[in-house]
């Protein structure tokens, strides 16, 4: 009965909260939000604006241009809180846009953590999710979602390397027989590249760009390894020697030079990890390689360059952004068979 209730009243969810995007999926139904994770606030630093409404990508929107009052801040930091209230007032607003308002039993909830989280951060993440109306929580590590997300056999006396890039952290593990062997966690990830990029431009070319900018910069001509053909692309900013705005024309090969220390951290990262393996599953990654999954793995060449650098066969999961968050709803659907390997929250 009470299984059916909830059924009808409520819907299990699966929450990757990270630092640049969260995401919730309803096993099922698939990925019913995926937003930016950002909420703007005004005078009051606790209370967002817009009636409680300036969250996600309209406050992302906001990022750099809103005026003295009003501040677009992310709560999350490197997979952590930063700030509890506006964590809670984010994911409420969240829950209530991906569930559709719907009013009943509290939702069970996965929510996706990096490994380095302390108990103290893994507590706060809860008390928020809690407030922010969620019912039961289970937590579960980033990587452990990321391999189950993307089909590995973790399952087997085989191992399986994964290696989630985020926004704000990089997750790395090495998984067998249902368990993490192996896994290292690191803060250099997609918004670390970004800031690489800003760093760049106003050492070469004296020019101050937004984070933002550079992001797109990123997408737009980024790469990890030599493209089959280079491009370039305009972009303004502000001359830090004139103080007024200038374009600039940058190239494929720049900002690829631009990424290099960030790729080269993530490189040791997976090196690290797999030191820590014993040798028959090394081994193993000679044949199964390694997947590679979040947002900042759509980077152009990342695969072809990581193989290069780690002499394993290297691919990028279909999807990538949201293979966390369907791993969360593949542990929902077979709760019973994940559950001891999840940490409970209450």
């Amino acid at each position: 009965m009470l299984n059916w209730l909830r059924q009808k009243f409520s819907a299990d969810l699966a929450i990757d909260m990270g630092t640049s995007s969260t995401r919730i999926g309803l096993p099922g139904e698939g990925i019913r939000l995926d937003e930016p994770s950002v909420v703007a606030v005004g005078k009051n630093p606790t209370a967002v604006i817009g009636r409680g409404a300036a969250v996600g990508r309209l406050a992302y929107q906001m990022l750099g241009r809103t005026p003295e009052g009003i501040r677009a801040v992310r709560p999350v930091e490197h997979g952590v809180i930063s700030d509890y209230e506006l964590t809670e007032a984010m994911l409420r607003y969240f829950l209530q846009k991906a569930t559709g308002r719907r009013l009943g039993i509290r939702p069970r909830v996965i929510i996706a953590v990096p490994g380095c989280m302390t108990a103290v951060e893994k507590r706060a993440i809860i008390n928020s999710a809690e407030r922010a109306g969620a019912g039961q929580i289970w937590l579960i590590e980033k990587s452990r979602a990321a391999a189950i997300g993307a089909g590995l056999p973790v399952s087997e006396p085989l191992a399986s390397l994964v290696c989630d890039i985020g926004g704000g952290t990089t997750e790395v593990a090495v998984m067998s027989l249902g368990d993490i062997v192996a896994s290292r966690s690191l803060r250099t990830a997609g918004d670390v590249m970004d800031k690489a990029v800003v760093q760049f431009l106003r050492r070469r070319y004296s020019l101050r760009i937004g984070e933002q900018s550079a992001e797109q910069l990123k997408i737009l001509i980024g790469s990890a390894a030599p493209l089959d053909h280079e491009t370039s692309h305009e972009i303004s900013g502000l001359d830090t020697a004139s103080g007024i705005p200038r374009r600039a024309m940058i190239t494929s090969e720049e900002v690829r030079e631009s990424l290099q220390v960030a790729l080269m951290e993530i490189v040791d990262g997976v090196r690290g990890t797999i030191e820590q393996c014993p040798p028959e599953l090394v081994s193993d990654l000679a044949d199964t390689g390694m997947v590679l999954t979040g947002g900042a793995a759509q980077l152009r060449g990342i695969s072809q360059f990581m193989s290069q650098c780690l002499g394993i066969p290297v691919r990028v999961a279909d999807a990538p952004r949201t293979i966390v968050t369907r791993g969360g709803m593949i542990c929902l659907d077979h709760l019973e068979q994940w559950q001891s390997r999840l940490e409970r929250g209450r």
